[in-house]
């Protein structure tokens, strides 16, 4: 067909364009359209051509004049073509692929001309609901599609109104002014900030924070604080994570019942009476869920009875249960420096469950005896009813230690315990806890606690023993168990960890090998002995838990509740979940650390030379165990372990980041 002097018509930025073929070049046309601009455009463009040709006498004013009056006059036709009278009158039809000049017979209702054709399919790409344009036809589109469309169309609507009532009040609010927002807008913007791509509404998101300006970094976090949707130190962390804070109903539901059940009688399920047992605890001050207490006795022998005593949670918590469900759910009880979630509710955990002074409490006693080495000469774990005497925090504990013989006896065993481990060849590595003091949301002191202080040392070597001895217990029967192991480090730089040096127990735990968690018993360098568990934190720790309820089951002549294959799926649960919470206690830890550092922003601060590596530098501030990393300093080479200082310049809570320079 030749096309040359025809009007046609293709589409430019979603609007119909009224041009004339000057020529033809194969599969490419060259146009002269209705802006009087000539064009090269690829006939598969073409939606209408005319059937009739323009005079060849037409100058060019002319022809564009006549093209504008053209796409004007077409434009007017198709303000009042009523699609959906002609779809009713259609859609009924067997075939539904119809001409152009059919339809526009149907709706002009008179013999078709080149205007109302064009009208007519102009109609059709504006309101696509009723009719498709496919290769020169129209296709109606059937009832359900029709809904279908509709259906969409009124989501677009509302999706419409969502962006632009939500922007408007975005934009009063962060000017200050007042603003109804509505809650699936700050869902939306929460999901967005936490998720990124990953967030369901991403691109509804985005297209919202544009329109309100939301641009700046951390402009939608700071929104939300100021729509009163987060707090000012949100526990980001925890919520990008996706970690489960809340318990559900019937979790609820089934701590409040243990919680108002009375304490089983002592010689209930055949359990021994140590309620008479001068037990105590040491802890922080700050501990609430109490899951271990201890108590020393000297023999007439010159030995010693010691007694680690774990809480009896398996008394309470089975497997398929609620509890238990939610301590999988959870593995661990995570604690940062603005508070707490717990692996159990609180009515439990520091409730039924919690060593509390004088309470009657289940337990599983681990009951030794040591000679004045330290060495075990008798062991046995029973199913027991004990109650504290004494909770001490850790500071007092200390300051009796001078005249309080138990105390005396039980740090000086704890002492021969960890020298028996490491002539053993444990890998103690007592790197400082930095604790932050938080009050009124502002961290007030920064400070590094030895966890080698005497009584924590004294806590954790007993713990230690009972652990060792909870895995014994399960090889030693062949029964199902899981148990932690680790190699030997790969390169070693003491055997008893030096005081006050903490750049070498930074760079011995460089070289230390990765622990794991399995089925089959195998010795843990780290700890010194031929198997480890643990089991003295079952309020607090799933691992400890499951071998607790393990260890009872058996203690009850009931055999093992946990087959190898059952251990081996917790295990999958627990590594699952460990890197998610490790991420989350690290990264809420820095947040508030660099809160606390952001008011020394310009100081000189000490820091201790790690490691040289591609042209960095890394350091460790020595007041805070922050390490970081700088552009070697050209003028000066640092020797690994100099202390140097530098300036802190940058720092970015939110972030995570902070800069120092030299």
């Amino acid at each position: 067909m030749i096309m040359q002097g025809r009007i046609i018509e293709y589409i430019e930025q979603g609007k119909f364009i009224c041009a004339v073929v000057l020529s033809e070049n194969g599969r490419r046309l060259h146009l002269l359209n209705q802006n009087g601009r000539e064009v090269n455009l690829p006939a598969a463009r073409i939606m209408y051509m005319n059937a009739v040709r323009l005079p060849a006498a037409l100058g060019r004013e002319e022809t564009v004049g006549l093209l504008r009056e053209t796409a004007q006059r077409r434009n007017e036709m198709t303000l009042p073509v009523e699609l959906a009278e002609i779809w009713q009158l259609v859609v009924e039809e067997e075939r539904l692929d119809f001409s152009l000049e059919f339809i526009a017979d149907l709706c002009f209702g008179r013999e078709v001309n080149d205007d109302q054709a064009a009208a007519l399919l102009r109609a059709v790409l504006r309101d696509k609901l009723y009719f498709k344009y496919k290769d020169g036809r129209l296709y109606a589109h059937s009832l359900e599609v029709v809904e279908q469309l509709r259906e969409r169309e009124a989501q677009a609507r509302q999706k419409e109104e969502f962006l632009n009532s939500s922007a408007a009040a975005l934009e009063r609010l962060m000017a200050g002014g007042e603003a109804d927002i509505s809650p699936d807008c700050l869902r939306t913007l929460s999901e967005y900030y936490l998720f990124d791509k990953e967030a369901a509404d991403f691109t509804l998101a985005r297209e919202l924070i544009k329109r309100a300006g939301l641009t700046a970094p951390h402009a939608v976090f700071h929104l939300l604080v100021k729509a009163g949707y987060w707090t000012a130190d949100e526990n980001i962390p925890l919520l990008r994570y996706q970690l489960p804070v809340e318990f559900s109903l019937k979790a609820m539901a089934q701590a409040a019942e243990i919680a108002a059940s009375p304490v089983p009688a002592a010689e209930a399920e055949g359990r021994v009476d140590l309620r008479d047992l001068p037990l105590i605890t040491v802890d922080g001050p700050s501990t609430r869920d109490f899951d271990d207490a201890l108590h020393v006795r000297r023999l007439p022998d010159g030995n010693f009875e010691a007694g680690i005593h774990i809480a009896d949670v398996a008394a309470f918590i089975k497997p398929g249960s609620a509890l238990f469900a939610a301590a999988c759910e959870r593995t661990t009880s995570l604690y940062f420096p603005d508070g707490m979630v717990p692996m159990l509710p609180p009515v439990l955990s520091e409730g039924a469950f919690s060593l509390l002074a004088a309470e009657e409490r289940p337990a599983l006693s681990f009951m030794v005896t040591l000679d004045a080495g330290g060495r075990v000469l008798n062991k046995k774990i029973v199913r027991s009813m004990v109650r504290v005497r004494r909770q001490l925090s850790y500071q007092e504990a200390e300051d009796l230690l001078a005249v309080d013989q138990d105390l005396g006896d039980l740090v000086m065993l704890s002492r021969c315990l960890r020298d028996n481990r490491v002539e053993a060849g444990a890998m103690l590595i007592p790197v400082p806890d930095v604790v932050l003091k938080l009050a009124d949301n502002e961290v007030k002191e920064v400070h590094l606690a030895d966890v080698d202080s005497t009584m924590r040392l004294m806590v954790a070597e007993f713990m230690v023993l009972a652990n060792s001895l909870a895995a014994g217990f399960l090889a030693n029967r062949q029964e199902p168990g899981l148990y932690r192991s680790q190699g030997p480090p790969r390169k070693r730089f003491f055997k008893f960890p030096p005081q006050d040096d903490l750049f070498i127990l930074f760079r011995q735990r460089r070289f230390l090998s990765r622990g794991n968690l399995g089925t089959v018993p195998k010795r843990h360098e780290g700890v010194g002995v031929e198997q480890y568990t643990t089991t003295t934190s079952p309020i607090r720790r799933l691992l400890d838990l499951i071998i607790q309820l393990q260890i009872s089951a058996i203690l009850a002549g009931k055999g093992a509740l946990f087959t190898e294959n059952d251990l081996k799926g917790y295990a999958g649960i627990m590594a699952g979940v460990q890197s998610k919470l490790n991420l989350v206690r690290q990264q809420r830890q820095r947040y508030w650390l660099l809160k606390y550092l952001e008011s020394r922003k310009g100081e000189r601060l000490a820091a201790f030379v790690l490691d040289r590596l591609h042209g960095k530098v890394q350091v460790v501030i020595q007041d805070f165990l922050l390490q970081t990393e700088l552009p070697a300093n050209q003028g000066v080479k640092h020797e690994l372990g100099d202390v140097v200082m530098v300036k802190l310049t940058a720092v970015n809570p939110l972030n995570g980041t902070c800069r120092f320079e030299w």
